[in-house]
């Protein structure tokens, strides 16, 4: 299997990334950690090994980046408006530092959010608000609800970084005509700590006419890994 480690300094967070990139073709993933996850968790956690034919076939290349969440949303030692700052220059990383690496390795026009937990927020939260840029996202027990992280702070780029609060409102022809051409998908499980949150989200989408799948699992520990690996397989493939 290709396995390739990239570090460089980021001008937009001010510090070094890492990431790792798995495979050499296929459908290009940009892969976010768990809650404070780092970029070797994925394969740390058997999530490349669940995926490894698929990879070594060149079905799809995954692109795994670290996260900055103790630096924003989980560093209560800042005020929440420095926290929703410190995510949004995360996305500006994202979007202009990662996203131009992916284009330079893969020239497949598609472009996936993957996560699971938190880290199925920023899947869904980036593919949502950007959705010319990617064409898709899975999102494995997503946590939606972040308010509890603000305490009680709340201004405009809140809003627009909760799917939950922007997406009921959204009227762009814009958007929607992207969110029709795009894959999305949602997977949790009955005894999820997420589900509601999931829930909640599937059914915005679908007041919204917003095409998407929503799958609950009849499982044991569904917000845990070897229920991620199980559903990985189930859903991470090139249509």
């Amino acid at each position: 299997m290709n396995r390739e480690y990239h570090e460089w300094h980021s001008s937009r967070l001010g510090r070094d990334m890492e990431l790792l990139i798995f495979g050499h073709a296929g459908l290009p993933v940009i892969v976010f950690p768990t809650s404070g996850g780092r970029f070797f968790e994925f394969e740390d956690r058997g999530m490349i090994g669940a995926l490894s034919s698929r990879v070594d076939g060149g079905n799809v290349q995954l692109f795994c980046v670290d996260s900055v969440d103790m630096e924003s949303w989980y560093n209560r030692r800042v005020p929440p408006r420095w926290r929703i700052a410190r995510h949004m220059q995360y996305e500006d990383y994202v979007l202009n530092e990662v996203a131009p690496l992916v284009r330079q390795k893969n020239h497949d026009p598609h472009l996936a959010a993957l996560g699971c937990s938190f880290g199925g927020y920023h899947a869904a939260n980036i593919a949502l608000r950007h959705p010319d840029i990617f064409t898709g996202m899975l999102s494995l027990s997503g946590a939606f609800d972040l308010t509890n992280f603000l305490d009680g702070y709340y201004d405009q780029d809140c809003y627009f970084n909760l799917p939950t609060h922007y997406l009921p409102n959204l009227t762009d022809p814009w958007y929607f005509d992207r969110y029709r051409r795009n894959t999305y998908v949602l997977a949790t499980g009955w005894d999820d700590q997420c589900l509601g949150q999931n829930q909640d989200l599937d059914r915005i989408l679908g007041s919204k006419g917003i095409p998407h799948q929503f799958y609950v699992w009849d499982s044991w520990n569904s917000h845990d890994w070897p229920t991620w690996q199980r559903m990985v397989q189930e859903y991470l493939y090139r249509e």
